[in-house]
């Protein structure tokens, strides 16, 4: 586990671009090149927030940040997880370390509240938050389409303080 590079974005667009192409777990239809996904980490990075990867044995199996909640002011102690595995990885612990240390990089901050926007058939990633202590505090029924399904979004938070 370590901050991420710029040398790690083709690793981190290949791995967000698999889900994007396979998967709900994002709502985006068309994966970034590597200049956006750039722009995306240094937008992260920006606001004082981290951005992390999971390497093992000199590959990236993972990554994960944090973003703002909301742009208002009012929000700006609250934030939103992001977590992408790759596909041979998922199911050996590297999403839970990847999150625990995302939580506890953004507890050090002062971030009051985390809040996950999970797509509703995402049951591991929902298994995953409610591991660490998220419970479930809304659900937008249709909230977004992809793959010709209208597909629900549960809201998850934790405190952080």
């Amino acid at each position: 586990m370590r901050p991420s590079a710029s040398a790690d974005i083709p690793d981190i667009t290949a791995i967000y671009a698999n889900f994007v192409a396979t998967t709900t777990a994002t709502f985006e239809l068309v994966a970034p090149d590597a200049a956006e996904m750039l722009r995306r980490r240094q937008a992260v990075l920006d606001h004082g927030l981290p951005f992390l990867v999971a390497e093992l044995e000199g590959y990236i199996v993972g990554f994960c940040y944090a973003s703002q909640f909301r742009p208002r002011e009012g929000y700006r102690f609250t934030v939103e997880d992001s977590i992408y595995v790759r596909p041979d990885c998922i199911g050996h612990g590297v999403g839970k370390v990847l999150l625990a240390e995302l939580i506890a990089q953004c507890q050090a901050l002062g971030c009051h509240s985390m809040v996950a926007c999970i797509c509703g058939v995402n049951v591991s990633s929902v298994a995953l938050h409610a591991s660490l202590g998220f419970q479930q505090v809304g659900l937008l029924a249709e909230a977004g389409i992809k793959f010709g399904e209208w597909l629900r979004l549960l809201i998850m938070q934790r405190a952080l303080e």
